[in-house]
């Protein structure tokens, strides 16, 4: 069959692949990509890898069969998780402030220096001694307020909170008869051998109004939350003691000068959450402090050490003093337990079961020592007579019952009413002759895991309490009115105050702390 002529554009075509070709080979290219083929698989031939290790045989673990103790015939080795389990979860401070690892408990006397926390232990530490000597010397009298002249309310006048957050009104002055051109703002005065006296001090809301709070009298004494603050109970020097929940106490001096030093010592003579500071009016130089770590140890600031007191292998979850007797401690201890130690004989006198659950306050009437107050976990606050207790005879004079946890119950000033502050969002007001009349005021304790629980305080008489709220303020609760009356509020408070003192001779002067440690 004859061939197909060609098109013109096949011949074209043809003639093209023709000199392409013939251009390529003019170039060399062909023997060109061959030696570079074979540079390429010399190179590929001479990699190495390495080998992969042998595999072992896997061992097959043994295979535990869990049994209880109960099954093996064997007692429980644990009590159960304590009270504060819930606390225990956050270990590390919010506060700038770094923390030891908590040390074992130590079984005997420890130095001040030893205890010292911070920089030039010697100096400091001879300071604070120092200071707390030069007060104990003085004699306190116990002063109460008779009549406050009205025209005073319109005079602001300084305030002079210690060691805390702190507010301060201008209701009295100190008297001093050697200075005659200083008007005096007391009318009439009354010496009270419990401290405080019957009198009550005629007031109105303005005095409340007159409280403020200012930039100096706020410091961070604490890593942590701040767990008891307490005031020396002396009127020439501004001072405070506070305890955390790591084992720290803290001492400010508001009123040092001294320019290397802020007047902030702190210590950690505890590994544990404080529970109690007790500082007696008659002696100041010894302070007594209780910690959840079952010690109780005494600060002796002659012998510049903190000594054991009593130790023991259950929580101590609050301490106290009669005002008229600094030889006999009165701690809780366990749950529900009440523990009455005589000082002198180094022993316990008294072991009374008070409670179902732990007690968290222990409080004296200041016109009747003999007179005692208890709040509980287990939802009451109890009234006792200690002339009438016994080990066989337990019987409460008035028992205020709560529906969830009771965290205090304070006597007034004149010791005729009393103050519970509970869980269940109430704060509590019993009076009457035998304490039979009880009214409960609505106010919102619910502070939560990360704050200390709020404890209503009285004030420098029966007008009014002091009481932390959720709003970074202070409510004043009205106890004739049955309502908060006022809530004292700062742009200087940027936590939520949750423990309160007042200044016995300062009237107007109250510290807060908070959780963050100011």
């Amino acid at each position: 069959m004859a061939s197909q002529k060609l098109t013109d554009y096949e011949r074209q075509r043809l003639e093209n692949i023709k000199r392409n070709a013939e251009m390529v080979a003019a170039l060399k290219l062909h023997s060109k990509a061959a030696t570079l083929s074979a540079a390429t698989a010399k190179r590929h031939r001479t990699k190495t890898f390495k080998a992969s290790p042998e595999k072992k045989p896997k061992t097959e673990a043994p295979i535990v069969i869990r049994r209880s103790l109960r099954t093996r015939g064997m007692p429980p080795d644990s009590k159960g998780f304590p009270d504060d389990f819930s606390d225990n979860f956050d270990k590390t401070p919010k506060s700038v402030s770094v923390i030891k690892p908590q040390s074992p408990r130590v079984l005997g006397p420890i130095s001040m220096v030893d205890a010292f926390s911070g920089d030039d232990e010697m100096e400091s530490n001879k300071m604070l001694v120092g200071t707390i000597l030069s007060i104990a010397k003085e004699t306190q009298v116990g002063v109460s307020v008779k009549d406050v002249k009205d025209e005073i309310f319109s005079e602001k006048g300084a305030l002079g909170s210690c060691k805390s957050e702190g507010f301060e009104s201008l209701g009295t002055e100190k008297v001093d008869e050697s200075l005659s051109g200083k008007r005096k703002l007391v009318k009439g005065v009354v010496k009270n051998e419990y401290l405080d006296g019957l009198v009550k001090i005629e007031k109105n809301d303005q005095w409340l109004e007159s409280l403020d709070l200012k930039p100096e009298n706020v410091a961070r004494l604490l890593p942590g939350r701040i767990m008891v603050v307490k005031f020396f109970p002396c009127s020439s020097v501004r001072m405070i003691a506070a305890g955390n929940k790591f084992g720290n106490i803290a001492f400010w001096n508001v009123d040092s000068n001294n320019e290397k030093e802020d007047g902030i010592y702190l210590y950690r003579p505890h590994t544990g959450p404080i529970s109690g500071i007790l500082i007696h009016q008659h002696s100041m130089s010894k302070i007594y402090s209780s910690c959840y770590d079952g010690f109780i140890r005494l600060m002796d600031a002659e012998k510049e050490v903190f000594d054991l007191v009593h130790s023991c292998d259950d929580t101590i979850f609050s301490l106290s003093q009669q005002p008229n007797n600094s030889e006999t401690l009165y701690f809780a201890e366990g749950r529900g337990g009440l523990k009455v130690w005589d000082i002198r004989t180094g022993k316990s006198s008294k072991n009374w079961m008070l409670h179902e659950d732990r007690i968290n306050t222990i409080n004296f009437n200041s016109q009747n020592p003999n007179i005692m107050a208890t709040s509980s976990t287990d939802g009451t606050a109890c009234i006792w007579d200690l002339r009438s207790m016994s080990a066989h005879k337990l019987k409460t004079l008035k028992t205020v019952s709560h529906s969830r946890a009771v965290h205090s119950a304070y006597f007034s000033p004149s010791g005729s009413s009393l103050a519970t502050t509970s869980l269940d969002n109430k704060v509590g007001i019993i009076t009457g002759v035998n304490f039979e009349d009880a009214c409960m005021i609505y106010h919102d304790n619910w502070t939560g895991r990360w704050l200390s629980s709020f404890r209503g305080i009285w004030g420098w008489d029966d007008s009014y309490i002091f009481i932390g709220n959720m709003k970074r303020g202070v409510d004043v609760i009205s106890p004739s009115q049955k309502r908060s009356v006022m809530t004292l509020q700062s742009p200087e408070m940027s936590a939520i105050p949750c423990r309160f003192d007042a200044h016995p001779y300062e009237i107007g002067m109250l510290a807060g702390a908070t959780s963050g440690g100011q």
